[in-house]
């Protein structure tokens, strides 16, 4: 274990130390407890003051629970033993480095990013790593998305789409410690932007596509730094796997030309990988894909043309990964993500139910012209809602994308946190147009609405942002909810009943 002294030497060299009040006692503890979270703090634990929520009563919680010293970007009165850093979000990264022992080096990893796709092509490629893993007797590989999160000792649904630096490298020593040889991650533009993925040096990063997304206040100013901080996953990574079909490929490519070895995806034939004849057959989508490796024809069995997209890019990687094709075309046949593309049907088939995460103007449009294609016949009820204090942008093209496609839009919440669901949905019915809309705010209520409260010989309701979340964050708290899935089969129950089905 190393002292803090050791820490407090770390942080000098890397130019971060502003001022240190620590004693030759202090500073000669060993620490085995690094943590922002005052509830995590144990043994002789060294304390990270960080976040726009925080308060000095985090700090005396976790000085009198056992903190030794303190790091941060000011000194807070009656508190000995600190350390003041110019930039915390930077020293977390180096001060988890030193801690886990760099643990990101001994575990290969795999980041991906893009506005859309990202879950879906992670757990595509988990599915693939995890069927040659356990062909050579290896433990299955760890994941860290929007879903959930495991590492051999962790598994658990996540609040971050990537964790903060500590937290994060204390998963890949998870992983390492538990024998696991290779990690897949999501990787957000706020992780990018704001150093949480610093040193982390990935053998492969995927990009998977680009939109506006994340636009506000408190994310990205604009799309110029929601795309350029998408960038920096390429300024440490070994191969890049880059989607041509995507908007703006062509900056991306540049962007990585000469930073990492490059390999391409799409529908083009000049790529290193690419798709071609893609077509429905019953419920089931196949497609052609050529590799250097293999050409042949693959399956994929979750809904949804424009998954044959994150399919080509968990493809990309297996091949730079070197996985054999029986793994990657049998995985992909059985591969399902939880809360992606679930589809449920009533016995009289004239209700279908689709519960998605899609929670952007991407992900809106893909998914509506996706059910214009499978369902053409049939009314499209929109249940969603928009975050608060976040993405504000959303509300707009959310806003646009449902009213241009559906029929009937009830608005309801979705993590509103400090904001009133009430203005944020008054903000996006700006946006619909002349499409039906209500506004029911708990979410249960207005899934039972779509399901009872619209007249159709035959209808599909999309309820889509939160697929199988449990939570809503209200106010600063994340509150038990039921998911979407949950609320979807109560109310198919209640309508069979009411059917004497």
């Amino acid at each position: 274990m190393n002292r803090v002294s050791d820490y407090i030497e770390l942080l000098s060299k890397k130019g971060l130390l502003l001022k240190t009040d620590v004693s030759e006692d202090v500073a000669n503890i060993e620490i085995d407890c690094l943590t922002y979270d005052n509830r995590e703090v144990c043994g002789s634990a060294l304390f990270v003051c960080k976040g726009a929520h925080f308060k000095a009563e985090y700090l005396h919680s976790s000085m009198a629970n056992g903190a030794v010293a303190y790091v941060s970007e000011q000194v807070y009165e009656g508190v000995a033993s600190y350390i003041l850093v110019s930039d915390v979000r930077v020293a977390m990264v180096y001060l988890a480095e030193l801690f886990y022992d760099n643990a990101p080096s001994k575990v290969k990893s795999i980041g991906i990013t893009g506005t859309k796709g990202k879950s879906t092509t992670a757990f595509y490629l988990k599915a693939i790593m995890d069927s040659w893993l356990a062909a050579e007797g290896k433990p299955e590989s760890a994941i860290i998305s929007s879903i959930t999160t495991y590492d051999g000792v962790i598994n658990e649904k996540s609040h971050l789409t990537t964790p903060e630096a500590i937290p994060l490298h204390r998963s890949f020593n998870n992983a390492y410690e538990s024998g696991i040889t290779h990690l897949v991650m999501e990787v957000s533009s706020q992780a990018l932007k704001y150093d949480r993925v610093l040193g982390l040096n990935f053998d492969v990063a995927c990009f998977t596509n680009i939109g506006l997304d994340h636009i506000s206040p408190v994310e990205h100013a604009d799309f110029e730094d929601y795309f350029t901080s998408k960038l920096k996953i390429f300024d440490s990574c070994k191969v890049a796997c880059i989607n041509t079909d995507a908007q703006h490929s062509d900056r991306v490519l540049e962007y990585a030309e000469g930073k990492c070895e490059i390999v391409t995806f799409g529908s083009s034939a000049d790529n290193t990988v690419c798709c071609s004849n893609i077509e429905k057959r019953g419920n089931a989508t196949y497609f052609t894909v050529k590799t250097p490796e293999f050409s042949e024809e693959v399956c994929i069995t979750m809904p949804g043309i424009f998954n044959v997209s994150n399919a080509l890019a968990a493809i990309a990687m297996s091949y730079v990964l070197g996985i054999p094709k029986e793994h990657v075309i049998s995985s992909l046949r059985d591969a399902r993500v939880n809360g992606r593309m679930l589809v449920y049907n009533s016995n009289d088939d004239k209700i279908a139910v689709i519960v998605d995460y899609a929670h952007n103007k991407m992900s809106f449009d893909a998914i509506f012209n996706s059910v214009s294609l499978e369902y053409p016949d049939r009314d499209v009820i929109a249940v969603f809602g928009c975050p608060g204090n976040k993405a504000i942008s959303r509300r707009k093209d959310m806003g646009e994308s449902a009213g241009a496609h559906a029929d009937y839009i009830i608005l309801t919440e979705d993590d509103p946190a400090e904001e009133e669901i009430a203005d944020i949905n008054a903000e996006v019915v700006k946006y619909i147009g002349e499409c039906k809309y209500d506004m029911v705010e708990n979410r249960g209520e207005a899934i039972h609405k779509a399901f009872f409260d619209y007249e159709a010989e035959k209808r599909v309701i999309l309820i889509l942002g939160k697929g199988e979340e449990t939570t809503q964050k209200r106010g600063t708290e994340f509150i038990t909810t039921p998911s979407d899935s949950e609320y979807t089969l109560m109310c198919l129950k209640e309508y069979e009943m009411r059917n004497g089905n």
